[in-house]
């Protein structure tokens, strides 16, 4: 095999391998409230929410290269949005559901089009001033928004009034969400926004508009960090505050960083890995955070490209063993999950 057909083996067996897992794991989440107690349906569901959330920052994080730092503001625009119009006015349920992630891209293009005029830490760092300005309007605005008291008691249709029916909503929302975003990541728009990555010189003198790409999938991203927060109405009938906060914000880009930013996957199991974690050590103790702080200590140190990430590099490399002139850039650049 030459250096030249290398990465078209690396191509077939990802697409085989990913299609493999993904349709064991859609045929285990089907199945999966039929054989357990409601309690791990919804302890599912909120993985599955989570999950979502993750991927939507991983988008332009991991993607797009932007350093976002406060990704919950949309999480919380979106969830107020759908929890306000369902509360407050006599729009249908589904009108109300259409709607909030669409408030929470605005909300995304208003922020985005201050940001991308900036790079770097510059740029996390305005992200993180105006989300949490949202933040503030949100907490201190009683008559509206409920306040530090949020919202409560949002009225969902009898269909979705149990957990098994708000589940499979979910899962289907979710998967939907996770399908487009890969087709988006995979589509020459992202391609393209994965070029302004990783060289922006190159990219603009043969014609890209980087802030247009940037600004896109910043609206993007918080687009489906709405669909998101829409979810988690669904789940949980309530809204408060703490969904905009910016500790939010670091929890979900921890969960990019531990998976694996630079791959599909990797914010998925990242995901799951904080919310198990939260769930399983927070029953012991109230420091969970102790020990989540080990945990990603020992990735940034001996896994700096995430878990996924370190697998695809070993897969890769147990595919092409004896292939000459393969370089580990090569590996790192062919993503495996």
């Amino acid at each position: 095999m030459t250096n030249r057909e290398a990465p078209a083996g690396v191509a077939a067996g990802k697409g085989k391998t990913g299609l493999i897992i993904a349709a064991v794991l859609v045929g285990a989440l089907l199945f999966f409230p039929s054989f357990v107690p409601r309690y791990y349906v919804y302890l599912l569901a909120t993985i599955l929410v989570t999950v979502l959330l993750a991927n939507s920052l991983n988008f332009v994080l991991g993607y797009g290269g932007l350093l976002q730092l406060h990704h919950a503001v949309f999480y919380g625009v979106g969830a107020y949005a759908a929890a306000l119009i369902l509360v407050r006015t006599s729009w249908p349920f589904w009108l109300g559901m259409l709607a909030a992630p669409f408030v929470a891209a605005f909300a995304a293009l208003l922020i985005g089009w201050f940001c991308v005029r900036l790079r770097g830490l510059y740029f996390g760092m305005l992200t993180l001033a105006l989300g949490q300005l949202v933040w503030a309007v949100v907490y201190r605005w009683y008559k509206f928004t409920g306040g530090d008291d949020g919202i409560h008691g949002v009225p969902v249709p009898e269909w979705l009034s149990s957990i098994n029916a708000a589940y499979y909503f979910i899962f289907f929302i979710s998967t939907v969400s996770l399908a487009i975003l890969y087709i988006i990541i995979n589509s020459p728009f992202g391609l393209t926004l994965q070029a302004v990555r990783d060289n922006p010189a190159r990219s603009e003198s043969v014609g890209v508009d980087i802030k247009r790409h940037q600004l896109a999938a910043f609206v993007l991203s918080g687009f489906f960090a709405g669909v998101a927060g829409v979810l988690f109405v669904v789940l949980e009938r309530s809204v408060s505050p703490a969904l905009l906060f910016w500790n939010k914000s670091a929890e979900i880009l921890i969960m990019c960083l531990l998976g694996g930013m630079f791959t599909f996957a990797g914010p998925l199991l990242g995901a799951a890995a904080i919310v198990v974690i939260s769930t399983v050590v927070g029953v012991y103790t109230e420091y969970w955070l102790f020990v989540l702080g080990i945990i990603l200590l020992a990735v940034v140190l001996f896994l700096p490209q995430g878990i996924l990430g370190f697998l695809n590099e070993v897969w890769c490399k147990k595919q092409n063993k004896g292939v000459r002139g393969l370089d580990v850039g090569s590996c790192e650049r062919n993503e495996v999950f």
